[in-house]
């Protein structure tokens, strides 16, 4: 009852967020769950660095993200105090990974908001989306599924992506027509693809001690190889480390091959930490840990149907991939994909433990050098080597995102 009349709230606050004044050089920034990540982390932080006659703001439903930004030297209010509520008020610009409720919905009326969204990749997603769970709020429109969610159904004044090939997707799953895209390219790649010095920098001045402590063990401790396996989200699957591996045996390779394996795991996925403490060789990446900055000092990546597939293979020295697709047959059931899978993506295909294993035994996972650079072509295309906060920043001010 609480959670009914909190929208209803909110649904009554809409309308008199219109009436506000928004000032052009306020941005407002945001991400899922009050966290500090993703495009919008990276944008915010380029922006505040190089725009000092923009106010950028970042704000959060976290007071501990809060307190974390302005150690930085950065800006960012709470969300329901009372600065955090004038300040979404009055920006101009909203700044997104997902959806307004990423600052908060009731207050977004009038802002420009740019969806920066967080990966390209082939599933369908928001209006594209057909079967599965998602469908009751998408194409059934079922009330509750429309009345707790109705950040789903405001159209983004812009839409962050990549090349055409995204664009066709992008565009329907959010409504808008095509010119409303910005194909530029996504700002948290730049951490993949700048110099080690720029990188080092940025860790040095934006990361937390735990990223540079696990950097540091990567980097110095001799590994041979460093995994890191960042799987999709999986309805069905909160216990997936458990039913899709035996980790132990795997523990037990990663000893002889004197390897590392990370774990960066779904936020909703079940973890028995105790258990995998005892494993010498497997670490689990902290759920708050930005896992970008890491990714660079790692080798090969374990992924199955995850848009990281496409920032991780634009990194160099080039880096290989193993897709392992031990339930595709059920995944597709209950998320089906915009374009066909095998003929976009890239990487040693496995389907099953056993699979993933003897691949790792036997180092048989190095991609294609031309196949690598056909999905950059298609997924990144020039955007591949483009910085995009600038771009981003520079058309906001010359009012282009109108």
């Amino acid at each position: 009852m609480f959670k009914f009349v909190a929208y209803l709230a909110a649904y009554a606050v809409y309308p008199l967020s219109f009436l506000f004044p928004r000032n052009k050089k306020k941005w407002a920034f945001g991400s899922f769950r009050g966290a500090f990540n993703d495009n919008a982390k990276y944008l915010f932080i380029y922006c505040s660095e190089h725009y000092p006659e923009v106010d950028c703001i970042w704000l959060s439903k976290s007071r501990s993200t809060v307190r974390d930004i302005r150690a930085l030297g950065l800006k960012a209010h709470f969300i329901a105090s009372t600065a955090g509520i004038l300040h979404a008020l009055t920006s101009k610009y909203w700044f997104y990974n997902s959806y307004t409720s990423d600052i908060m919905f009731a207050l977004s009326g009038g802002a420009v908001s740019v969806n920066l969204w967080h990966g390209v990749g082939l599933k369908r997603i928001e209006f594209n989306i057909t079967s599965g769970t998602l469908a009751r709020r998408y194409q059934q429109r079922e009330f509750f599924e429309v009345f707790y969610h109705p950040e789903s159904f405001k159209r983004p004044n812009w839409v962050l992506t990549s090349t055409p090939f995204q664009t066709d997707m992008f565009a329907p799953a959010f409504r808008i027509p095509k010119n409303r895209c910005l194909e530029l390219g996504y700002p948290r790649n730049l951490v993949l693809t700048c110099s080690e010095a720029d990188r080092q920098s940025f860790i040095a001045k934006y990361e937390t001690e735990s990223t540079r402590r696990l950097v540091n063990k990567i980097t110095t401790s001799g590994y041979s190889k460093v995994f890191i396996y960042m799987p999709t989200w999986r309805d069905s699957q909160r216990e997936v480390l458990t039913q899709s591996f035996d980790m132990p045996k795997l523990n037990s390779l990663l000893v002889e091959q004197n390897a590392l394996l990370l774990l960066k795991p779904h936020a909703n996925v079940i973890v028995d930490k105790a258990e995998f403490d005892k494993l010498s060789n497997v670490a689990f990446i902290d759920g708050k840990t930005d896992v970008y900055p890491v990714m660079p000092y790692t080798d090969v990546l374990i992924t199955d149907y995850s848009s990281v597939l496409y920032d991780y293979i634009l990194m160099e020295p080039r880096k290989d991939v193993i897709l392992y697709l031990y339930d595709y047959a059920d995944y597709v059931k209950d998320r089906d994909l915009f374009y066909p899978f095998d003929e976009n993506v890239v990487g040693r295909k496995v389907y099953s433990f056993d699979e993933l294993y003897h691949c790792i035994e036997n180092g048989d996972y190095t991609i294609d050098a031309s196949e690598r650079q056909r999905i950059i072509d298609k997924l990144w295309g020039e955007t591949a080597t483009q910085i995009p906060s600038g771009r981003i920043a520079e058309m906001t001010l010359n009012g282009q995102l109108a």
